[in-house]
């Protein structure tokens, strides 16, 4: 085990994994997570890997939406960007909501390490914070990354004009939403819980009225790709709080990718490399059990297909959640 971690880290250096002093890219993707922080990892994994895309000019996290009513989400998202030294990030929940703690890690992460959100009410509300950072946005420049179920996006659709925008949210979207990456559903038919657990109303509607692009990670794509396990183990200090959680979530057995992997495919320079896409069209039914409608003409709906090593993209991402980056890929 040790000897294939040696050279996991020796071909990273390799083939150049820490970045160069210029970018790839002329100008940061613009990014705002949506995420589930509570019951799996994956998240904190994603979250992780977006730093790392950070630290390299390669994203821009404008926010972090947490969709879930785990007491401690919030500040368990709050605590991770004020480690990466990114305490100004807004991050949104929705209010109102009756919250308990169910998570394995996310009250550990919050009392471990420092953050400025001390209870769940204290983060801003959701979708204000997602009118307010995308009415500053130039047009057609935001991905949203969604990691979790879709409550707020559904909500932001129906939002109204206010102080940040005269435009409805679906107005707003299509107006500022280059693309939304979404981990959700089985492809090309299923039942996936983002998709039905605990608001499969919301699927059906954010998905029946998303205005612009949208490409699903199935969790078919995301299952095959297993990272967070001794690789991160040796790689990172105990006080970080990603070792931290992934100690306190399964002790380093190893996960399955399917947040990370939208993660992957919203930043790569490359994805062609790595999937294929199908277009179509996600028939979501009312239980939030999905279809897929085919098509041979590109359409604003497509699902991954996995093309490259389910191994090999497992490497770059256990690299991204550790701090690791490679141009290019």
């Amino acid at each position: 085990m040790v000897e294939n971690l040696k050279v996991h880290l020796i071909i990273f250096f390799l083939v150049g994994c820490f970045i160069s002093s210029t970018s790839v890219l002329a100008d940061p993707i613009k990014v705002i997570l949506d995420t589930d922080i509570d019951s799996d990892v994956d998240d904190v994994g994603a979250l992780a890997m977006l730093h790392t895309l950070a630290d390299h000019d390669v994203v821009k996290i404008l926010g972090v939406i947490v969709t879930s009513n785990d007491t401690y989400a919030p500040s368990c998202a709050d605590a991770i960007n004020h480690y990466y030294k990114r305490p100004a990030i807004p991050i949104g929940v929705q209010k109102g909501l009756e919250t308990t703690n169910f998570s394995k890690y996310t009250r550990q992460i919050s009392e471990e390490f420092p953050h400025r959100i001390s209870s769940y009410e204290d983060a801003e509300d959701a979708i204000s914070l997602y009118r307010r950072i995308l009415a500053s946005q130039e047009d057609q420049s935001v991905v949203i990354i969604s990691i979790g179920h879709l409550t707020n996006l559904r909500l932001l659709l129906e939002s109204h004009p206010d102080e940040h925008s005269m435009l409805s949210g679906t107005e707003l979207v299509k107006a500022k939403v280059r693309m939304w990456s979404a981990m959700g559903g089985k492809f090309p038919a299923g039942k996936e819980a983002n998709f039905y657990r605990p608001d499969p109303e919301s699927t059906v509607v954010a998905i029946a009225n998303w205005p612009t692009r949208v490409v699903f990670a199935g969790w078919e794509t995301g299952n095959k790709v297993i990272t967070g396990g001794e690789f991160l183990r040796k790689s990172l200090k105990q006080n970080h709080p990603v070792w931290r959680a992934y100690h306190h979530y399964n002790n380093f057995e190893g996960r399955q990718s399917w947040d990370q992997l939208s993660v992957l495919y919203a930043v790569s320079s490359a994805p062609d490399d790595y999937w294929d896409l199908q277009y179509g069209e996600a028939l979501v039914h009312s239980d939030g059990s999905n279809g897929w409608k085919m098509s041979s003409e590109v359409t604003n709906q497509a699902f991954l297909v996995e093309k490259a090593d389910p191994t090999e993209v497992a490497k770059i991402i256990d690299a991204l959640m550790v701090g690791l980056y490679k141009p290019g890929f």
